[in-house]
């Protein structure tokens, strides 16, 4: 259900829409007139506006101008008597979703209204597939025998509708996995929908795998689709599944047994066909020795493993990856790596693995300041300040980069967007720098 704003100037034809809206579970709020639902717009977010096309002062068409200037996910629908071909063409064009002609009966309201909200929740499930994007258009890249080993595992697998359960270490590369696998399955034109478990509390977490009902805890203002509902007909990928609760892996167990569940705050038993995927790196079967994860849901998931190996034990693997990286980040500058960056790269145990490698390479390109610098010459610069040790790369780069930070901040007096600016990188990014190396920031140097 969603947030609903009413604009029309004739009471009674506002409470009548305010009722039967809010009957079907909407939160409506209304306003006698444009300016006054210039007003409401202005301080809340709404999910969809009906308004009337002439009204005193600011007319619907206007409304229409002002919420599209402002908003990019407000839906509206204009109401008018006049039912000119123009007038509808108009408000169509300027970017009007539907339109309704007076009079009108509240069942071909119902119709429409639903047709919006059903659009929205399609565009959600789209918008859920952009994030995660980059993963969904990436590739694997590796030829070593260990990775072989899961190029096979992928193929066997890909066109079955069997749960997976992806292992390794953090930063392996299971995510790309997951999507690899999506991309090769009969639901590759489904949704692939993410839930990370460990960032969710347990009331949340349990909230966003299946939905809610309005009313059913403090805050749930509204009906919510979970994302199991948004997965249906195509991929759920469960990110760092150790890390749910042992209350909801009963009834993450239960969905995986009968395909069906109920909203938190729910009675009615829903039913999707969802392909899943789970992923972790922590040890399972300890933790079901441990009893802090459920040995009937281990099974249930534990249908085709892959596990993924580190990139300390990928061989040459480590190299590709970086030209790969390095391809990725250049922006079609001319950078290389030497055979002394190649050494250091093959030498360092890699504890985070391909993600760390892949910090590490857009670490380097920021740090060679021209078009033509080698990638090599921005490793090596820390020497000059930090002995070359062994396996010691990273805290060589973290060095020159708090530097750079420092001189920075320095040369800008202290405002951290110019700051930004000059390094090439989000000011957000360099607030979590400024944090992540403990960095006093000049006083005055919010801006």
């Amino acid at each position: 259900m969603g947030r609903i704003l009413i604009a029309e100037d004739e009471e009674n034809i506002r409470e009548v829409l305010l009722r039967a809206l809010q009957a079907l579970g909407h939160q409506v709020v209304s306003a006698a007139d444009g300016d006054a639902a210039a007003e409401l717009l202005s301080g809340r977010e709404f999910d969809l506006v009906i308004t009337d096309l002439r009204m005193p002062g600011r007319d619907g068409l206007a409304l229409l101008d002002l919420v599209k200037e402002n908003t990019h996910d407000t839906s509206v629908m204009l109401m008018t008597a006049y039912g000119s071909v123009e007038n509808a063409v108009a408000a169509m064009k300027r970017g009007a979703d539907d339109y309704l002609v007076k009079p009108f009966r509240l069942d071909e309201l119902e119709v429409k209204v639903e047709k919006i909200f059903s659009e929205r929740r399609l565009n959600e499930q789209n918008r859920l597939l952009v994030e995660q994007a980059d993963a969904a258009f990436g590739r694997l890249v590796g030829a070593s025998a260990a990775m072989q080993g899961v190029y096979r595992l992928i193929e066997q697998v890909a066109l079955s509708d069997a749960t997976v359960l992806i292992t390794g270490e953090t930063g392996t590369g299971k995510e790309l996995v997951a999507h690899t696998l999506h991309n090769l399955s009969p639901q590759a034109q489904g949704p692939f929908i993410t839930v990370h478990c460990a960032a969710y509390s347990q009331n949340l977490i349990e909230s966003e795998l299946f939905g809610h009902e309005r009313g059913a805890f403090t805050g749930a203002t509204a009906q919510r689709k979970g994302r199991l509902e948004l997965a249906d007909h195509g991929t759920l990928f469960l990110d760092e599944l150790g890390e749910i609760p042992l209350e909801v892996q009963v009834k993450l167990l239960r969905f995986l047994e009968s395909r069906t569940f109920e909203r938190v705050g729910g009675n009615e038993s829903l039913t999707v066909k969802v392909r899943v995927v789970a992923a972790t790196h922590r040890d399972l079967p300890q933790m079901v020795g441990a009893r802090t994860f459920r040995e009937d849901l281990f099974w249930r998931l534990n249908v085709f493993p892959i596990a993924l190996p580190p990139l300390r034990e990928r061989g040459d693997d480590v190299l590709a990856l970086a030209r790969h990286f390095l391809e990725k980040k250049s922006q079609g500058r001319t950078l290389t790596l030497s055979r002394f960056a190649e050494r250091l790269l093959r030498e360092y145990p890699w504890p985070g693995n391909v993600r760390e490698l892949q910090n590490i390479i857009e670490r380097a390109v920021l740090l060679s300041p021209g078009d033509m610098l080698r990638v090599d010459a921005a490793l090596a610069r820390p020497a000059e300040e930090t002995r070359l040790g062994e396996h010691n790369l990273p805290r060589i780069l973290e060095t020159v980069e708090k530097r750079l930070i420092r001189e920075a901040l320095a040369q800008c007096d202290g405002v951290q967007a110019q700051a930004a600016k000059l390094l090439g990188i989000q000011r957000s990014t360099l607030q979590y720098k400024l944090q992540k190396y403990d960095l006093d920031a000049p006083a005055g140097g919010r801006g």
